[in-house]
């Protein structure tokens, strides 16, 4: 790979300042100081990387920071490599984790890498983005490999924030862990990056990306920090595994009424992040709308945001049910109706008993009473049953 000039020192023209401070706006840290600026002053078109384990298959509003941020690099002229960690999804990112992640098959892998791909295109320019997988170059003969562990200490991969907790509370640490950044380091000594980006929890990675350049020789990044989105719960990172999570492939309804969900304490956050812009002073209420509108047009069109809006009021705000409810067929007469809905909206039967008992269960907007868990099949033929505040299903006798 050709080496580039190292450009660490040296000032930058203020067009450069400018700029590098446009590319900065919504970063928590930009990191060395001056050095994007100084990039930029070479006046041709830097390598921007972004380092995605395929560890889950679906792209949320969590991910759109940041990848909202590489499409502003690619606005600006620039080259973004998308990194598909088919190989390092395999040891596992230890980043603000107590524990071992699990190791994910190669196949699972595979198909996440693909549907990740297609869905991160819903914000990235195709045509500007190339996209690579790490087993590329991570499928190392051993002498490469026991040369790349020789560039780093152990003192300097302990110094991360989560392996410290972790030996203080003397817990395990694996040795394929302290791999993980040795590894998504060499990523950007193979692609020749000039920037990296990631989440602030990922900044002991990024930094480390730096050290091992240096060992190689090679012109070091500079690393950009994005916030990290909170979940619906308002308390935790967006998360499919916390289940806090609006997928950017959800339809529109339920997108909409996702973010109807967002606590009003989190709504400045999600403008900023999500739209690069400030709260309305409408009220939370009608701050919300907004934002689900914008979103909702954003990943689908303007048609299914006011679609979505519409469902939402017939739903949530005059309580009736929504025009395109699926239909499910039964043959049983009496109905015993924990079975019904176990079937129809599959939950276990203990969890309709649950749910009736907690009056969560409605035909046509009226609570049906816990005590009778028996109908006529006339009772619930061609009525619409309620679940919950979101669930629906038409009820058809099939005799």
């Amino acid at each position: 790979m050709q080496v580039r000039p190292n450009n660490e020192q040296g000032d930058a023209s203020p067009g450069s300042r400018a700029r590098a401070e446009a590319l900065a706006v919504g970063s928590v840290e930009a990191l060395p100081a001056r050095r994007l600026a100084q990039q930029l002053e070479r006046g041709t078109p830097l390598r921007v990387k972004l380092g995605i384990d395929p560890t889950a298959p679906d792209i949320h509003f969590g991910h759109t920071v940041v990848l909202g941020k590489l499409r502003q690099f690619q606005d600006d002229g620039h080259q973004v490599v998308l990194i598909i960690g088919d190989y390092t999804a395999r040891v596992g990112d230890p980043s603000g984790r107590s524990n071992q992640r699990p190791m994910l098959d190669p196949e699972t892998i595979e198909r996440n890498a693909n549907t990740f791909q297609e869905q991160a295109f819903k914000i990235l320019d195709r045509e500007r983005t190339e996209v690579r997988f790490n087993s590329e170059w991570l499928r190392m003969e051993p002498e490469n490999l026991l040369d790349l562990l020789a560039r780093a200490t152990v003192a300097q991969l302990l110094e991360r924030d989560d392996f410290a907790k972790r030996m203080k509370a003397e817990e395990p640490i694996s040795a394929l862990e302290l791999l993980y950044p040795l590894l998504q380091g060499y990523d950007s000594v193979a692609i020749d990056a000039d920037v990296e980006l990631g989440g602030t929890d990922q900044k002991f990675n990024l930094l480390f990306g730096r050290s091992i350049q240096a060992a190689y020789d090679r012109p070091q990044q500079s690393v950009m920090t994005m916030p990290i989105l909170p979940g619906t719960d308002g308390v935790r990172r967006m998360s499919k595994s916390f289940g806090n999570y609006i997928g950017v492939t959800e339809p529109p309804e339920q997108m909409f009424g996702k973010v109807m969900s967002v606590p009003d304490a989190n709504l400045e956050e999600y403008w900023l992040l999500l739209l690069g812009e400030p709260q309305p002073e409408d009220g939370p209420n009608q701050s919300k709308r907004e934002l689900g509108r914008r979103l909702v047009e954003r990943f689908h069109d303007s048609a299914a945001a006011v679609e979505a809006e519409e469902h939402f009021n017939r739903v949530f705000v005059r309580h009736e049910a929504p025009t395109d409810v699926e239909t499910f067929s039964f043959s049983q007469d009496p109905v015993h109706l924990p079975a019904a809905l176990s079937d129809a909206f599959g939950i276990s039967r203990s969890e309709a008993r649950r749910v009736l008992g907690q009056g969560g269960v409605k035909r046509e907007g009226q609570v049906l009473p816990s005590e009778q868990l028996d109908y006529p099949a006339a009772e619930l033929d061609d009525h619409v049953l309620q679940l919950g505040k979101r669930r629906f299903m038409r009820f058809r006798f099939a005799d």
